[in-house]
């Protein structure tokens, strides 16, 4: 190997496009719907329940699919404009050589995606609308596409370019948010409107809804993180910066307890830094500095135990979400600016991408510490009973 050259690990691959945006494929809900989509035309065709097994493919848990948007743009740059779907293996920590699939979208590059969780599809951002893709799905994984050229949707197609896609954990919710300062949450699948706002001269920057589905988090490139109610459409809690703060992402923490925490990145100077607020008094109850790069991306596991955050840099740090402790850090993970932080649905690894075009998937490693500290509790335990023992013994 020559000296310099940099080594991509199975876990990594380049796609030959700028990445902007990436999520995980919610295989199993897609395989319910298409096999209660083929209970129903069995039922229409009057064979009832027979046949064979009407349920989905039996799905080995280490296998899960990814997909990933971008491309050059509408210029004649050569580089084209794409969505794929690819396969990651979690027992040999490898992306797949080739996508499962791959579609091109012409003179549009996805910017934003928001993957429907109960498997209703993909909402692309392009910079002149928004379009719906559905799964379509046969017998195995390898054979899952997108139908094309996707379902335009009609409510965002005069609202600028949407920088901000995001369902809430039911899927009954879209929140969209757009670089003309447009904010807009609608219903799903009826896209009747529930709340809208619009402030002149910013950028809607990042959305999140609350695990319980209470709340929508929405921040702009200025002015104070809003939180809204969804149930009466009204804000309640308007959260300031400090001077010098410059707010990038907003996460709830997913908690269902009453206790939740919002969390938001910030720079502060050339520092990096997580805000926590408390949902019920919403108040500041913590700040930590993490790094001195700006941070790019941002995002919070499945079970919400853990944080990640990318950098311009291309470097990403793994965080406890409980005390903002650094688990994993790996610098220069990409040669550009990460674009985008998923973790899986359950939480074993951490898809992220770049505008280097590539995209790696980093497995989370269980701490080892605390199976260390379970033998330790357990030679104590025998050591005492052995010196019991012994005791016993010279008594006697």
């Amino acid at each position: 190997m020559a000296r310099g050259r940099r080594e991509i690990p199975p876990c990594s691959k380049t796609y030959g496009f700028p990445i902007y945006c990436a999520a995980w494929v919610p295989l199993s809900q897609i395989s319910a719907a298409a096999a209660a989509d083929d209970d129903h035309d069995n039922d229409k065709r009057g064979e009832g329940g027979g046949g064979g097994d009407p349920s989905l493919p039996r799905h080995k848990g280490d296998r899960l699919l990814v997909t990933l948007g971008g491309g050059g743009g509408e210029g004649r740059s050569g580089v084209p404009n794409a969505l794929v779907v690819s396969h990651f293996d979690l027992r040999s920590r490898s992306l797949s050589d080739q996508p499962v699939f791959r579609m091109g979208t012409d003179a549009d590059v996805p910017y934003r995606m928001a993957v429907h969780p109960g498997g209703d599809g993909i909402i692309c951002s392009f910079p002149k609308n928004c379009r719906l893709f559905k799964w379509d799905f046969s017998e195995s994984e390898e054979t899952l596409s997108l139908r094309s050229p996707g379902e335009t949707l009609e409510n965002l197609e005069d609202g600028g370019l949407q920088l901000a896609l995001s369902f809430n954990e039911g899927g009954s919710i879209l929140a969209t948010g757009s670089e003309d300062g447009r904010l807009m949450v609608f219903k799903w699948p009826s896209m009747e409107s529930v709340l809208e706002e619009t402030v002149a001269n910013t950028t809607v920057k990042d959305l999140d809804f609350s695990s319980d589905g209470k709340f929508l988090a929405s921040l702009r490139n200025s002015g104070p993180c809003k939180v809204w109610d969804l149930a009466s459409s009204k804000v309640v809690a308007n959260l300031s910066r400090e001077d010098g703060e410059i707010f990038s992402f907003c996460r709830f923490s997913r908690s269902r307890a009453d206790s939740q925490v919002l969390f938001v990145t910030a720079m502060h100077g050339d520092q990096g830094k997580i805000i926590s607020w408390n949902t019920t008094s919403w108040k500041r109850i913590g700040t930590k500095r993490i790094v001195r790069d700006p941070i790019s991306a941002f995002n919070i596991s499945s079970d919400g135990k853990l944080m990640a955050i990318g950098t311009t840099e291309g470097s990403i740090e793994v965080l406890s979400s409980a005390n903002m402790q650094v688990q994993t850090r790996v610098k220069k993970e990409h040669l550009g600016i990460v674009t985008a932080l998923v973790f899986s649905h359950d939480s074993r690894a951490l898809l992220s991408s770049s505008f280097d075009s590539t995209a790696r998937v980093t497995t989370i490693e269980t701490r080892k510490s605390n199976g260390f500290s379970a033998w330790i509790i357990i030679l104590v335990i025998i050591l005492a009973i052995l010196v019991y023992f012994m005791k016993s013994k010279q008594t006697l």
